[in-house]
């Protein structure tokens, strides 16, 4: 057997480097945060051959005195915390004081930095673990790292790089990311032969746009929600229990093939955390397309003491002290959000209109009036018996009746209800307006005072009708369906463990469920509506839920699906002939019912045109 031997500092500070220097994207973070720690309103990163030739990161912050330089980049020393009881509430994003000396033992490092105490700046140089300096240097308040050279020392991590290419497109991703959490400093990143990154500080909506697209902020839901703290024996609230979540989350139907656009961050730090991601998954489940991720800009903040930070050693992770409650948070903020979303009288979107007609074929519509002709079957445009006298003004509000009569220049049917250029939008008109026709046996024709809209009728009618189907269901406790047969089957010692402590609350689920011995569980009930599904696979799922989560939406994701399933086949089909009530009437109920905007599987019900994006359709007034 070898003998035990102490490793020597160099090749302790390369294994060490390897925890937090994967890429030279990591160095960029880790640098960013230093200088976001050190206050700083405005930081530069400087980039050549994809970080491994060069990375300079200059910023306006304190600066570093001259004689704090060494510790500065030796292991392990660290201004941001001093006592072991700091560890439990961390509010720095750097912390363990291992950045620098990491990325001296394996590049070539070189500090410069100044106070604004000081007359000039010093500069400090490493070289594979080994420092020289400082000396004096010029340089104004604030620091400049340098990095150069990347792996020189160990070429095998170098072989483990990507193309430049890539290598600078994840950069590009951590200036952005860090960038949206701090808002009030603005970011500048310069790369060889790209257009520079320029993010100016405190303009939210440009950096968004930037950041993200930039029809992100018109498509998206404005998050703001503070948690009802809890009392401890005193009446006091308890500072612990605090919590607030921001930010901005985007309607279903802007959505994107892969999760590269979710940016969740905690007290200003970017994570990734499972909890988080299952509580959003959760909000956006019978509201989002299949195989689509939502997108979304979420800050949860809450009391440093509450959430540990000091789990991984890149801090892509955190651990939260009341991890069920901060799920069930985030989950009922955002699901309020998503399913409180109405159509609306205000001003129109201009992002939701729908496309300016291009490249679209349209038939003409029949050349009798409405109402003078048979409805035709397969016509292109199916005008419903009676619409004379919706437009004649004797059975629809005024302003319809009135704008039927105005503008009936320039070959303008007059029953066709076009609203007289200059006149003032109506303000009784309903949201989704009142309905002209049916397109195609398939779309609801709707005019309102912005606009027309179109609605696919199956979609609509089939959310109205899956969400009084859940309104129903889960309005009352889950009936049960003894088994006549019970099941049994093994479990894992975590599976046991699992049962037995939340044991209690699945009769709340409708299942009653019980350990027969340490390895066997017994299934004696499960949901009426599930009551022919397989009831093994349904009590695992849900017991590895609880072991992951502590919560679990297994018995009501599965219940939902069974009702949008019902609400599918009892929804109108295509080709059935609508009243105009009954068109009506769908649109009422749409502006009534939650997420409204989408079917149970995530399509669209309608979509709208604004009058000015119809009027450059036809190039009116141009």
């Amino acid at each position: 057997m070898p003998t035990i031997a102490r490793l020597s500092p160099q090749l302790a500070n390369q294994i060490a480097a390897g925890e937090v220097v994967e890429r030279p994207s990591s160095i960029v973070k880790e640098l960013l945060e230093n200088a976001i720690d050190a206050g700083a309103s405005r930081i530069v990163v400087q980039v050549r051959g994809g970080g491994v030739a060069l990375i300079r990161v200059v910023d306006d912050g304190c600066g570093i005195a001259a004689d704090e330089l060494a510790l500065a980049v030796a292991r392990h020393a660290t201004s941001k915390i001093t006592r072991p009881q700091d560890l439990d509430a961390i509010a720095s994003l750097g912390f363990r004081g291992e950045a620098l000396a990491s990325v001296g033992s394996v590049a070539r490092l070189s500090l410069t930095s100044r106070v604004a105490s000081a007359e000039q700046g010093a500069a400090i140089d490493v070289e594979g673990g080994t420092s020289s300096g400082p000396r004096p240097a010029a340089h104004p308040v604030g620091t400049t790292v340098e990095v150069r050279d990347l792996f020189f020392n160990t070429p095998a991590r170098r072989k483990f790089l990507k193309t430049e290419r890539t290598e600078l497109a994840r950069i590009d991703q951590i200036v952005r990311k860090l960038s949206l959490a701090h808002p009030d400093v603005a970011f500048e990143l310069n790369a060889e032969g790209r257009k520079p990154l320029a993010l100016p500080a405190r303009d939210v909506d440009v950096r968004l746009g930037r950041v993200l697209a930039p029809d992100f902020v018109s498509q998206a839901l404005v998050i703001d929600e503070q948690a009802r703290p809890r009392t401890d024996r005193s009446g006091n609230d308890d500072r612990d229990t605090r919590m607030r979540l921001s930010g901005w989350v985007a309607r279903a139907t802007y959505s994107r093939a892969q999760p590269d656009q979710q940016y969740f961050f905690v007290n200003g730090r970017a994570v990734n955390d499972r909890l988080v991601a299952h509580a959003v998954r959760q909000a956006y489940r019978d509201v989002l397309f299949h195989g689509r991720h939502p997108v979304f800009v979420l800050f949860l903040s809450l009391d440093p003491a509450a959430v540990d930070v000091n789990v991984h050693p890149t801090k892509h992770e955190v651990r939260f002290r009341d991890a069920r409650r901060v799920h069930d948070f985030i989950f009922g903020s955002l699901n309020r959000a998503l399913r409180d979303e109405r159509p609306t009288t205000g001003a129109p979107d201009e992002t939701r209109d729908g496309p300016a007609f291009q490249g679209a074929r349209f038939v003409a519509p029949p050349t009798e009036l409405p109402g003078t002709a048979a409805r035709p079957r397969n016509g292109s445009l199916a005008l419903l018996d009676g619409v004379e006298r919706v437009f004649a003004g004797d059975s629809s509000p005024s302003w319809l009746g009135a704008a039927s009569r105005a503008n009936t220049g320039e070959g303008h049917d007059p029953a066709l209800g076009q609203v007289a250029e200059g006149t003032n939008a109506p303000t009784d008109v309903p949201p989704l307006g009142y309905a002209l026709a049916q397109l195609h046996g398939v779309y609801v024709l709707s005019q309102t005072a912005r606009g027309l809209i179109l609605v696919d009728m199956h979609a609509a009618h089939e959310r109205v009708v899956y969400e009084q189907l859940k309104r129903q269901f889960h309005g009352q406790a889950l009936a049960q369906q003894r088994l006549l047969v019970p099941i049994n089957f093994t479990v894992s010692d975590s599976e046991a463990d699992v049962l037995e402590r939340y044991g209690p609350e699945l009769p709340s689920l409708g299942l009653d469920l019980s350990l027969l011995s340490p390895t066997t569980a017994r299934l004696h009930a499960v949901p009426v509506l599930l009551a022919r599904g397989n009831g093994e696979r349904l009590a695992r799922d849900l017991l590895a839920d609880l072991g992951t989560f502590g919560i679990s939406d297994r018995v009501q994701a599965r219940a939902d699906a069974l009702l949008a399933t019902m609400a599918c086949h009892g929804s109108v089909r295509a080709n059935r002939q609508l009243t105009l009530a009954e068109m009506n009437a769908l649109l009422r109920a749409m502006e009534q019912t939650p997420s409204a905007g989408q079917c149970n599987h995530g399509r669209p019900t309608y979509v709208e045109w604004s009058l000015d994006a119809l009027d450059a359709a036809f190039l009116r007034g141009q």
